[in-house]
């Protein structure tokens, strides 16, 4: 009897092992953007450009996924090269004392419409770590000669005060609210 119960724990054990799809972000085809007032007038836009990031899920399925990120904030890139170092330095993201930020979820959920989700999960920036919440539009997945791909885009708002990023303390010059709007291309590992 034991033999048999130690048996069905080890099939049990493969099939849930087998059952998760791992997923590596492809950076050539994937973008991490933030947008932010300036003035209260208008919007500055940017990105990150170096980062890492993995998904896993049941099959092709996005309910319970996991899906986590690194991002480099050294590669900040907002196209003006005094902003980006000013983005840089102790006024705003202090990359040289905190050179990642990271995204771990601690879960996914489906809404009531079709293809979409919210992923909940930690946000660190700096020496912070919040709960946030993206709003997930799942694009599906194509096969392709170099593999299997999954598309999603997700969306969230942080406040930058929230994280220790509070240059500007009236938020008269820099905004205080980050729409931050991911665009990512999985490929299946």
């Amino acid at each position: 009897m034991k033999k048999f119960i130690t048996l069905v724990g080890l099939v049990l054990f493969s099939i849930s092992t087998f059952a998760q799809t791992q997923w590596k972000v492809d950076p050539y085809h994937s973008s991490l953007n933030f947008y932010i007032s300036h003035s209260g007038i208008s919007i500055v836009n940017g990105n990150f450009l170096d980062y890492t990031g993995s998904l896993s899920t049941d099959g092709e399925a996005l309910k319970n996924a996991s899906f986590n990120y690194t991002v480099e904030i050294k590669s900040i890139n907002t196209n003006v090269a005094d902003r980006d170092n000013h983005l840089r330095s102790v006024d705003f993201f202090e990359v040289e004392k905190y050179p990642n930020m990271s995204f771990k979820s601690t879960k996914m959920t489906a809404t009531d419409k079709p293809n979409e989700y919210l992923l909940y999960g930690a946000h660190t920036i700096k020496d912070v770590t919040k709960d946030v919440v993206f709003n997930v539009y799942y694009g599906g997945t194509a096969k392709r000669e170099k593999g299997e791909k999954l598309g999603m885009k997700a969306e969230t708002t942080i406040n930058r005060f929230d994280y220790n990023i509070d240059h500007d303390p009236a938020a008269s010059g820099v905004g205080k609210d980050v729409i931050i709007v991911v665009h990512l291309q999985f490929a299946k590992q």
